[in-house]
């Protein structure tokens, strides 16, 4: 391959491309079992049927295993650099959530839910008391 990249000759990149997806087909008869070179000009691909497309379940189960990251928010502030440095162990800071107000539960930055602190077995959780839908989501994006 490095005789392909130094050779400046003219026509050489084309000559290259065609060695190189030469040796693509070689390499891919070679894993169907056939011993012969496939020659670069042979159909490779089989063409696309729509009764190969993969069922809308299949997509989906492409990505269940992708991990997000669930944050489940209390409430914010604003806070001056020169209040944030002055904080110690044991001070309060004031947040904007009301006591008894839902949580907002947020996948990746995105409000997704609302919810209310529980504990099980010494474990905080939240039991979600109302679900965003996607129209909900978009409206909230553009305020």
């Amino acid at each position: 391959m490095s005789d392909l990249m130094q050779n400046d000759a003219p026509g050489a990149q084309e000559k290259g491309d065609e060695l190189l997806l030469d040796d693509w087909a070689s390499a891919l008869a070679e894993q169907n079992g056939n011993d012969a070179p496939v020659p670069a000009s042979a159909g490779v691909f089989q063409p696309l049927s729509k009764a190969a497309a993969p069922s809308t379940r299949n997509d989906i189960d492409m990505i269940l295993d992708i991990p997000v990251q669930m944050t489940v928010e209390l409430g914010r502030t604003k806070i001056a650099i020169r209040n944030l440095l002055q904080l110690a162990q044991g001070s309060v800071v004031e947040l904007d959530g009301l006591a008894g107000e839902p949580m907002d539960v947020l996948v990746n930055g995105c409000l997704i839910a609302q919810g209310e602190v529980v504990v099980v077995n010494d474990k905080f959780g939240i039991r979600l008391t109302d679900i965003i839908t996607p129209s909900e989501r978009i409206r909230k994006l553009n305020r």
